[in-house]
């Protein structure tokens, strides 16, 4: 018999029951290249490390009418937003909450499919619980910009390489990143995105056809 860690043991647990309970809610809609990355639930919190990631979650939702709300995002980028796919006519914007951060997130929960908020700083699991109760009677998605404790799975940005012309020089076109996903104490699924091809497009590099950044992932790791 293997004893594991009490930590690595609660977390294991925490990722069965988030399971269970994703099994009874509503699947919500995401950009096309993270669908084999990440499967987004109606009541369900995920966290991300970059603008880039945030937006991504934003626009299944919004592409199919939903309303969405971005939290304590001053510098937000609304030309890239709408180029991911983000309807800017239904997105609302409070870039500067102050201390009503939390008050303000509850709020646009009440009436936004998905809201993305970057705390301001430290959230304690006890926030974040009765945030996550009102997330889910609502079947409201939490996009954290940062960290957020028990949240159902994390997303980051592992490497990223821009090209141009010739080897690189002049004016950055396009580029690649290795984003990664980690539900609970599950293994780690790994994609190569466009992020954007040559034509601006947003998309997943198909396997085998991925750059250095890939090599550089599996270095690293």
């Amino acid at each position: 018999m293997t004893v594991q860690p009490v930590a690595q043991t609660v977390e294991m647990l925490r990722a069965r029951v988030s399971r269970m309970e994703g099994a009874g809610r509503q699947p919500v809609a995401t950009h096309p290249s993270l669908a084999g990355l990440v499967r987004l639930y109606a009541g369900g919190t995920y966290q991300v490390d970059s603008a880039s990631l945030a937006l991504m979650l934003m626009a299944g939702p919004s592409r199919q009418g939903a309303w969405t709300a971005v939290v304590g995002v001053a510098d937000l980028g609304l030309e890239a937003a709408a180029a991911v796919g983000v309807d800017l006519a239904r997105t609302v914007l409070v870039p500067d909450p102050g201390p009503q951060w939390l008050e303000a997130t509850a709020a646009l929960v009440e009436s936004a499919a998905l809201v993305v908020l970057r705390p301001p700083g430290r959230v304690d699991a006890q926030t974040a619980s009765r945030l996550s109760a009102r997330l889910r009677k609502k079947g409201t998605v939490l996009v954290a910009w940062g960290s957020w404790p028990r949240c159902d799975a994390r997303l980051s940005v592992a490497a990223s390489q821009w090209t141009g012309p010739g080897r690189g020089d002049g004016r950055l076109r396009s580029r690649q990143v290795v984003v990664t996903a980690r539900r609970g104490a599950g293994s780690e699924r790994r994609g190569t995105l466009w992020l954007p091809d040559d034509d601006g497009a947003i998309r997943a590099v198909p396997a085998g056809a991925a750059a250095e950044v890939v090599e550089e992932v599996e270095a690293a790791g």
